[in-house]
């Protein structure tokens, strides 16, 4: 069996499909069967034929490549959700409901609609929810997200100057402390490591590994060592560049690479003879 991974949207995950005996390549945009209902969908990757996918569940195969009417399709559809998301809006300020409309996604059948939303504490939206489903004349779904998801959706530009990883390749959020902040070293300056959606940014989780691999050989700040020039108290670390900063007993700083720094055994007591 022959496997693909497929992406939906932008910032979706991506999933395992079997191909079916269809000829598929990268880019090839494709028409699935999803729990939700017939998707288009966009083909990212290859496996390895024989390889055994990594989710549970039986794989369901691939419908067909997408042809240009799948594509209209498509096209209208993100149209129509458009077009919802305005008078959604509307609806919620008529209810006067505390909660900020994140994004609205209507299956390709248009079956179902689903509202994403953000709130600072539980919503009644059932008055919201007949509104919509009088208005549409279709099932309506209601999902209060969090904050990191909001920034997953919307998208933009961090403050590296890239675009959001969640955004583009880190398709699931894993939890960022602040123990990971300093063991990089980093000032805990919630404008500089926190990301915009107001948590600590996901970067530090997946650079952690790569630090704490670096630091294994360096001296803690505090420690006392021996360079070349003397004896002194390690008072600052550079990781990346893998030198300390020395403080000697005659009030000199030094930047010693680590390779170059011993630590500072007292003296070794005589041996009484007998």
């Amino acid at each position: 069996m022959q496997i693909v991974g497929v992406k939906f949207g932008d910032n979706g995950k991506v999933y395992d499909f079997d191909v079916g005996g269809l000829k598929l390549r990268i880019d090839d945009r494709v028409v699935v069967e999803t729990e939700r209902g017939m998707g288009l969908g966009i083909v990212v990757k290859k496996l390895n034929e024989g390889r055994v996918s990594s989710s549970k569940k039986p794989l369901k195969k691939i419908l067909r490549k997408a042809n240009a009417n799948d594509i209209n399709k498509e096209v209208k559809n993100k149209e129509r959700e458009e077009e919802i998301y305005k008078i959604s809006l509307c609806e919620i300020e008529e209810c006067e409901l505390p909660m900020k409309l994140v994004k609205v996604d209507r299956l390709s059948d248009g079956s179902k609609i689903i509202f994403y939303f953000t709130a600072e504490n539980r919503v009644d939206f059932r008055e919201l929810v007949k509104r919509l489903a009088q208005r549409f004349h279709t099932r309506i779904e209601m999902r209060q997200i969090g904050v990191r998801n909001e920034t997953k959706m919307m998208g933009g530009i961090g403050n590296c100057g890239r675009e959001f990883c969640c955004s583009t390749f880190l398709k699931e959020f894993e939890p960022v402390s602040v123990r990971i902040a300093k063991d990089q070293n980093l000032a805990l300056n919630p404008a500089k490591i926190s990301g915009v959606c107001g948590r600590l940014i996901c970067c530090l989780t997946f650079e952690h590994e790569a630090y704490l691999d670096l630091k294994k050989n360096m001296p803690k700040c505090g420690k006392m060592v021996r360079v070349s020039q003397g004896r002194g108290k390690v008072i600052e670390q550079n990781i990346i560049r893998q030198n300390v900063i020395v403080r000697l007993e005659d009030g000199r700083e030094v930047k010693v690479p680590v390779s170059e720094v011993r630590e500072n055994k007292p003296p070794g007591k005589c041996r009484k003879k007998r």
